[in-house]
């Protein structure tokens, strides 16, 4: 009685203090958020049990590792999980001897019969393995060209899962064995109603206008603004007594220039966030605009985050003109190709924003 009231204790601990985002990851593949025609594919193919290879692709924090890991657990079951699928993560273990050695080993195994949980009728648990390669667009091109074979090879007791971001880096051999499921960025209705979900289990209170943050900052990475969540939930409560969690803490845990200062830039250059006044703009003069520039970079916000938001601002707002906008575009396309060449960032932030000013002026 004791030992068991212990490990309850001791699963109390573990629960409290595992990242929010493996707590709440999809169980099932109807849990999985903004993915319908996937999950109505891949529900139909648990019906039958009979699995193609497959390809998941899409931008990352979209439910790829999670969606393949929950319709795992709904074949095979707890007790056949660990013996029926093997994880790898190919941006570690991306090599040709990994394909040769561990892959290979696995996929020639024939699989064991059920557990006493995993019965036909709770489980279906086919006669088959499934192998999941996540980041798979990471493997070398040897390490792709070798897993081509063992596909084929195995394929009556072995299915794979290849997970990527980028499908245009997996050869076509090996994309063409498989079926494709792209996964698309969530919409900002199902990010949102995800995080008031997580947000009301874990019992922290957030306004609209934190979960309009967290989406926004998160760029529709799921993953990434329950990561957010959690870190501000961990600040707030590390006050007495805790404190609110505010739009600004959101954007400061996610790097991201607080809005009233990305404003203040924007109108120091003659774009003002109010639409009726950026007629009245006028061009500033040098030592203003480089005040501003010194000003911001002290402050340790980073030169690409800077360009990125910025280049939102002016691309999106409503009263400048196509001309003015692509003056702005060649800009922004010339500093970030610096930046990335490891030039000085706060001389091409002064650059960017001279010629900006110059543009809208």
């Amino acid at each position: 009685m004791f030992g068991h009231q212990q490990k309850n204790a001791q699963q109390a601990v573990e629960e409290r203090s595992q990242p929010w985002v493996e707590k709440y990851r999809p169980k099932t593949i109807d849990d999985v958020a903004a993915q319908e025609h996937t999950v109505s594919v891949l529900r139909k193919a648990l019906t039958s049990t009979n699995l193609p290879h497959m390809l998941f692709y899409g931008p990352p924090g979209t439910g790829k590792t999670s969606t393949i890991l929950a319709l795992a657990r709904q074949l095979f079951g707890p007790d056949n999980f660990k013996s029926r699928v093997l994880e790898l993560n190919a941006s570690d273990e991306r090599g040709i001897s990994i394909v040769r050695e561990k892959v290979k080993n696995f996929a020639r195994q024939t699989p064991r019969a059920h557990g006493a949980a995993s019965d036909g009728n709770t489980y279906p648990c086919p006669p088959y393995k499934i192998i999941i390669l996540d980041e798979a667009d990471s493997m070398t091109q040897d390490a792709q060209g070798a897993l081509r074979r063992i596909m084929e090879t195995y394929a009556r007791i072995t299915r794979f899962c290849l997970v990527c971001n980028y499908v245009t880096r997996i050869i076509e051999p090996l994309a063409s064995r498989c079926s494709k499921f792209r996964f698309k960025p969530l919409d900002t209705g199902s990010t949102s109603a995800r995080l008031a979900q997580i947000a009301l289990s874990e019992q922290v209170h957030v306004t609209e206008e934190v979960i309009s943050a967290l989406v926004s900052t998160s760029a529709g990475d799921l993953r990434r603004s329950i990561t957010y969540l959690q870190s501000a939930s961990r600040l707030a409560t590390s006050t007495d007594p805790p404190a609110p969690i505010a739009p600004r803490d959101i954007q400061e845990i996610a790097g991201v220039v607080p809005d009233e200062v990305m404003k203040g830039f924007a109108l120091s250059l003659g774009v003002d966030s109010n639409p009726s006044t950026t007629s009245g703009s006028k061009k500033q003069n040098f030592d203003s605009i480089r005040q501003q520039v010194k000003s911001i970079m002290r402050l340790g916000y980073s030169a690409a985050q800077v360009l990125s938001q910025l280049h939102d601002l002016i691309i999106q707002h409503p009263t400048l003109t196509a001309r003015q906008k692509s003056t702005c575009a060649l800009a922004f396309a010339d500093a970030d190709h610096a930046l990335c060449d490891g030039a000085d960032e706060e001389l091409w932030v002064l650059q960017l924003a001279l010629r900006v000013n110059k543009a809208i002026s």
